[in-house]
């Protein structure tokens, strides 16, 4: 696939397009090697778009195939195992197993599920999760258990202080995009850290897979983060009250970028939370970010050819589009923008997440934000700042040095960061350790 910069959406909103079937995506993608198992490499070119068409030959893509074996090996196995949105495309990842080796590929698909590019994934060396020095294995205890209605269970762990009793409890609330219960990115696992770390220190937490990964198939059609994200957090909040020890009165909410900015939501509708913490919450509509990433990352690449400006306007032409506050004649719910329903826009566009949490008077606010963020930046802590400063029920920090998953940096660079362990700043949890015991 060439270049592209159209809708570069970073990690933050990096959301699977469920309008786009996963299943029908992963056939693709499967039948797809399957015919160049078979040699049958007409039938296979004629997946590909006109574009790709032009630049790999059939008898191209038949050497191609052939180089493989030579390499890897005879092929025996392709199993498609994962589908990323990226931005108007589709990138499915399949598993490849040869008999010399294994070997993963990406394959871009358009709408119209023809490919659109062919790429050998990465050779599986990304490090290992690194358990931060601040976890105490020795102070804390993890139970596997679900939340959810029967037929649509999460899988969840809590974890707990031992010999304690009246704990608080944190339920952590995921960014956008699927996600596993310790929300890992690449070599990094956020929540798991914040998680044992402030178990370390005396505070028991909930956190869960997110329904987006383990039940796709839930959004293929219209949707809206109550779906995505109100329903399950208001499940975890329950389960939180039932931990044995805890203090049912001093139950928070720990919310990450997309997480962050809800949390006034979930603390309007949960009146009896003892408090929010945003972390990398944006402030913003989520358009504004979006367009913001796309001209960091436009700079970052430092290519400047008129060829990557037009992508980038027209990156900002159709990420504009999302601005959408209600639904018309003209706009349906079901219509698809940025791979999202028009509903899911319309529904977040309405919602002001720094009036919902000026109007949160009794329950406290941590508001935290890295320097080294190039996901959600400055502009927004300002914003929060600004709004929420001078209220009693309110901190603020600003962390010069972290990234995007809470960890210290010497720059803010790119998701590159993400595929090197580096745990939760400790200074962090230690800080969010005693504003909740501060109470």
């Amino acid at each position: 696939m060439k270049k592209n910069i159209l809708m570069i959406i970073a990690l933050l909103f990096t959301t699977s397009a469920f309008s786009q079937n996963v299943i029908q995506l992963f056939n693709g993608a499967n039948d797809f090697f399957k015919l160049l198992q078979e040699e049958k490499f007409a039938d296979a070119h004629a997946i590909f778009d006109d574009t790709l068409k032009s630049k790999l030959t059939e008898e191209g893509l038949k050497k191609l195939w052939l180089d493989m074996g030579t390499k890897f090996g005879k092929a025996e196995s392709f199993d498609a195992i994962q589908s990323k949105a990226q931005g108007e495309f589709f990138a499915v990842t399949v598993e490849g197993k040869f008999s010399n080796g294994d070997q993963n590929f990406i394959l871009g698909f358009n709408k119209a599920q023809k490919i659109v590019g062919i790429f050998l994934a990465p050779p599986k060396t990304a490090s290992a999760y690194l358990k931060p020095t601040y976890a105490d294995t020795s102070h804390y205890s993890e139970k596997s258990v679900y939340i959810g209605a029967a037929g649509k269970q999460l899988a969840a762990i809590i974890t707990t202080p031992k010999d304690m009793k009246n704990f608080p409890m944190v339920v952590f609330v995921h960014g956008s995009g699927p996600s596993d219960m310790d929300e890992t990115i690449g070599a990094n696992k956020p929540f798991k850290d914040l998680a044992t770390g402030l178990a370390s220190k005396g505070i028991g937490s909930v956190r869960y897979v997110k329904r987006t990964l383990v039940y796709p198939n839930e959004f293929a059609n219209v949707y809206t983060v109550k779906d995505e994200v109100l329903d399950d957090a208001a499940a975890a909040i329950a389960m939180a009250k039932t931990i044995t020890g805890a203090n049912i009165k001093q139950v928070y909410v720990f919310g990450h970028s997309l997480g962050g900015m809800l949390a006034p939501r979930i603390a309007t509708s949960t009146p009896d939370l003892a408090g929010i913490i945003l972390a990398a919450a944006p402030a913003r509509k989520l358009t504004d970010i979006i367009i913001e990433q796309n001209k960091y990352m436009f700079n970052l690449s430092k290519d400047t050819t008129a060829e990557n400006k037009a992508q980038l306007n027209e990156a900002v032409k159709q990420i504009n589009k999302s601005r959408i506050s209600q639904l018309g004649t003209s706009i349906k719910p079901d219509s698809i923008i940025l791979g999202i329903p028009a509903k899911y826009w319309a529904d977040l566009n309405a919602y002001d997440q720094v009036n919902a949490a000026k109007g949160l008077n009794k329950q406290r606010i941590y508001i935290l934000q890295g320097g080294n963020d190039f996901q959600v930046s400055k502009t927004d802590y300002d914003l929060w700042n600004v709004a929420l400063g001078k209220k009693k029920n309110v901190q603020l920090k600003y962390y010069p040095e972290l990234n995007h998953l809470l960890s210290v940096q010497a720059e803010k660079g790119s998701s590159a960061q993400y595929q090197i362990p580096k745990n939760v700043s400790e200074v962090l949890v230690n800080d969010i350790a005693t504003w909740i015991k501060s109470k």
